[in-house]
């Protein structure tokens, strides 16, 4: 049987590991090809070798989000290596652990520049090689939070925001395209990028299940998110455009940092 993205194209930033690692291996094991862009090149030329180890295709490449000519870059390498792309899914992002007063400029600027900025580039450089493919799915990675008011986060929540407000803009230029645009809000997920966060929450113990941040009892992975980029990325999804899909375990019902 066919792969559920069999002959899809798909480009991912942040994938060297983590999420976009993940995402990336989903995609090829239901049938597409990837170009997977991220800082972190001995991750990354990993994350693709052992793709292609398993018979996948694969490649990775430099991606600097916050780099207009980086992204032109990585969507000409996708049309160059597998034809064309119709998948985008901006993965790459960066936490910033502030309050409104205590935010620096720098650290506002650069969470903007590549959580917000980075998608803004993305977008706009995949859509013109979506167009010549007749059509394709841009997935933006957002986050719970948006959906709650959260402490400590200011500049990460509001970038986060701006993703989904982009999303929905974007969706609404494009369907005459054939491009549908849809944002994933994931809660927890447990990442290298996560990992300090988490294990500094007070009352958390690493050795037990239970989880403060949401209602379900669990402790999710990369691979909980990435069944719903295969499914917006398919052609399951055909009539689905404009939408925050939110997969956080309950934390967004629960509140964050709530007792349990």
């Amino acid at each position: 049987m066919a792969g559920r993205v069999a002959g899809k194209v798909a480009l991912i930033s942040g994938a060297a590991r983590g999420q976009g690692a993940s995402h990336a291996k989903r995609l090829v094991a239901e049938g597409a090809s990837v170009v997977i862009g991220d800082l972190r090149d001995e991750e990354g030329e990993e994350t693709a070798a052992s793709i292609r180890a398993e018979g996948g295709a694969a490649r990775y490449l430099h991606l600097d989000v916050t780099s207009a000519e980086d992204w032109a870059a990585a969507v000409a390498t996708a049309e160059e290596e597998y034809g064309e792309l119709t998948v985008l899914i901006n993965n790459a992002g960066i936490m910033s652990l502030s309050d409104a007063e205590s935010c620096s400029d720098e650290e506002w600027n650069r969470t903007i520049a590549v959580n917000q900025t980075g998608v803004f580039f993305g977008m706009r450089a995949a859509v013109p090689a979506m167009r010549r493919a007749g059509g394709g799915s841009i997935i933006n990675i957002s986050s719970a939070v948006v959906n709650i008011g959260s402490p400590g986060i200011f500049a990460y929540q509001t970038s986060k925001a701006a993703v989904v407000a982009m999303t929905k803009a974007a969706a609404a230029s494009y369907g005459d395209a054939n491009i549908r645009v849809n944002a994933i809000a994931p809660g927890l997920i447990y990442t290298p990028m996560i990992d300090d966060l988490v294990n500094d929450l007070e009352g958390y113990d690493p050795d037990r299940d239970e989880l403060p941040l949401q209602v379900l009892n669990m402790k999710a992975t990369g691979e909980n998110i990435s069944t719903t980029v295969v499914y917006l990325a398919s052609d399951e999804s055909a009539y689905h455009t404009g939408d925050l899909l939110t997969v956080d375990g309950g934390m967004s019902i629960g509140g964050l940092f709530s007792e349990g």
